[in-house]
């Protein structure tokens, strides 16, 4: 099954990476200092228009003080709604 940004999970990490940011204090422009990037990519992440590699996400949650391994725990473990699971399986992505 591909997942793709609008995924409903993709979407609840792309919300939490957000939301991890704010608890840390740290505006778009900081956050991608630490991460030597462009702020525009921060935000492009946070929108979902980019993937998020699996290191970066790392890197990401270590610049803002998250334990990687539990922030993607919490993440797997928001229970896609009904809904969600019928827009999945009205676009063979079930």
């Amino acid at each position: 099954m591909p997942v793709t940004v609008h995924h409903p999970r993709y979407r609840a990490l792309q919300g939490a990476m957000a939301a991890w940011r704010k608890a840390a204090g740290l505006s778009q422009v900081q956050l991608a200092q630490r991460l030597h990037v462009g702020q525009s990519y921060v935000s492009k992440i946070e929108r979902g228009e980019a993937y998020v590699d699996v290191l970066f996400f790392a890197e990401w949650c270590a610049a803002c003080g998250v334990r990687a391994g539990q922030a993607l725990d919490g993440v797997l473990a928001i229970p896609l709604g009904l809904q969600d699971i019928r827009r999945q399986e009205g676009s063979g992505q079930a």
